[in-house]
């Protein structure tokens, strides 16, 4: 029996999802998502994470991937997100342009404080719901929930125009991200809006 919310097996591919501490919308900053990506960046050159699907909302991120390497699941996306809090957060404090630098960072004190995981702050939220995609059905349903998630949000009319996600590259552009991408099996092509 698989256990809800956990990496049980090494060499599966899982979704997850992680938000910001209080849904903030921190990532309406271009300076923001470039931290984010790049953090992803150098996690698959230097972590082993083979990233499948991503798509980075306003104050969440959905992330299909698997791993290549000695480090866990649970190892590269707690050194992500370890990275990137650190990282958002200088760059929060010193953006001169920031008008919510004190609003944000005050609820991330707050949270950080609340914590005894935290020395001062909390970014983002401490679960990610991992699901193991152990069926091609499971997967592309994931894989499509991702890729509509901005169109839900009324941001884009199609998945390939919203720019910080796969769906694009899944329609044959390239995409900001380097994938390994999900073959959708003969019997599934028209599932799910594909």
């Amino acid at each position: 029996m698989r256990t809800k919310y956990k990496f049980n097996d090494p060499q599966g591919m899982y979704f997850v999802t992680f938000a910001t501490v209080g849904w903030v919308d921190v990532f309406t900053r271009q300076l923001y998502r470039d931290i984010f990506c790049d953090s992803v960046k150098y996690c698959q050159k230097h972590k082993g994470l083979c990233l499948h699907a991503w798509c980075l909302m306003s104050n969440h991120v959905h992330m299909i991937f698997s791993v290549t390497s000695s480090f866990s699941h649970s190892e590269i996306l707690r050194d992500l997100k370890k990275f990137t809090s650190k990282s958002i957060l200088e760059a929060i404090e010193h953006n001169p342009k920031e008008s919510r630098k004190e609003w944000m960072l005050n609820i991330f004190k707050s949270a950080g404080e609340r914590n005894s995981n935290n020395k001062n702050f909390q970014f983002w939220q401490q679960d990610n719901h991992p699901i193991e995609l152990y069926s091609p059905s499971v997967t592309l349903q994931k894989l499509d929930y991702i890729h509509y998630n901005p169109v839900k949000a009324g941001i884009v009319h199609e998945p390939y125009e919203y720019k910080y996600s796969s769906a694009g590259d899944y329609d044959g552009l390239k995409g900001i991200l380097d994938l390994s991408m999900i073959e959708r099996p003969m019997s599934l092509i028209g599932y799910l809006g594909s």
